[in-house]
């Protein structure tokens, strides 16, 4: 795993993390590593392309309705 140190973070910023933390039930690293890994998310360019992946590795697939396979669960 990686490590980051945030330098000359201002102190309001940590002030007003520290409850948001404490709200979620983490520490304030945890927070601001969810905090880190939302924004990190695909761009949309990536995401169409992961998209895109997806769609030629199951194109030509024989799929069940799952709608149909979930209602008889629930008649179970």
């Amino acid at each position: 795993m990686s490590q980051l140190l945030v330098r000359d973070l201002d102190t309001g910023t940590v002030e007003r993390l520290k409850p948001r933390a404490q709200r979620h039930g983490r520490s304030l690293q945890g927070e601001v590593k969810v905090i880190l890994q939302a924004a990190a998310t695909y761009s949309m360019s990536e995401a169409g392309s992961v998209a895109e992946q997806w769609q030629r590795k199951l194109s030509g697939g024989a799929y069940g309705d799952s709608a149909e396979a979930i209602r008889e669960g629930r008649e179970r």
